[in-house]
């Protein structure tokens, strides 16, 4: 597979080619924005015409035009190709600015080698899949989630969350019915340094389910005891 690895920081950037070409993949790097866009302008090129697929990682601080900026611009060009965005630890804002600009995910760093692996595969193989395209649009029940406006309604009525509350339910409805665990959500919403006795998921949860719930809706996260939560709809 086609990498780009667009990262200003040295280390980072060589121990992704690095890593990334002992698993086979072929590795282009840019250290700035406007070098990382001309890359991944000549990648989609590259792929119309059939050279394989393509997936992009991105860092969100660059210099010359930040990864928010490269991100946003690819979209409005429509740019198909998958964009993982590299944030901070702990940067909700920017991981919510990102999936709004169109990324296709984001993983908080510092990360795990094996985990930034699966999220390549998975990427690579929604592109490669027809309609496999990341929905605009998540919807469980009566529950909208729009992730270009990053906007949640449910029954038709808005409902206002924070950043960490809107990456947590866009967690749990990118698979209603699968059971995610605390240390997942954690991880994936707070970040893998985050200190894993905290009850901070259970807080977070419990904010969002009363937010969710109002007006006398039907709950629709679940609760499965000592193993984590999922978010489906009621049952008829």
């Amino acid at each position: 597979m086609n990498i780009l690895v667009i990262e200003d920081d040295a280390r980072i950037a060589d121990f992704l080619q690095r890593g990334l070409r002992a698993e086979g993949h072929a590795v282009r790097v840019a250290r700035d924005g406007p070098g990382g866009l001309a890359l991944a302008r000549d990648a989609a090129r590259e792929q119309r015409e059939g050279h394989g697929p393509c997936v992009v990682l991105l860092d969100v601080m660059l210099p010359g035009q930040d990864g928010i900026e490269v991100c946003r611009t690819l979209r409005a060009e429509g740019n198909p190709l998958p964009i993982l965005m590299l944030t901070a630890l702990g940067a909700v804002d920017e991981r919510v600015a990102g999936l709004r600009s169109g990324a296709d995910d984001y993983l908080p760093k510092p990360f795990d080698f094996d985990e930034l692996l699966a999220r390549i595969d998975a990427l690579a193989r929604r592109a490669r899949t027809p309609g496999g395209e990341r929905p605009a649009r998540l919807v469980v029940d009566d529950l909208v989630f729009d992730r270009d406006t990053m906007k949640v309604s449910r029954g038709g009525v808005f409902i206002e969350l924070t950043a960490r509350e809107l990456a947590l339910l866009e967690l749990l409805m990118s698979a209603p019915g699968r059971l995610f665990s605390r240390e997942r959500i954690l991880a994936s919403v707070w970040g893998a340094n985050e200190d894993p006795l905290t009850n901070v998921v259970d807080v977070y949860v419990r904010r969002l389910r009363s937010k969710l719930d109002v007006a006398g809706g039907r709950p629709l996260i679940r609760t499965q005891r000592g193993l984590g939560y999922r978010l489906e709809a009621p049952l008829s």
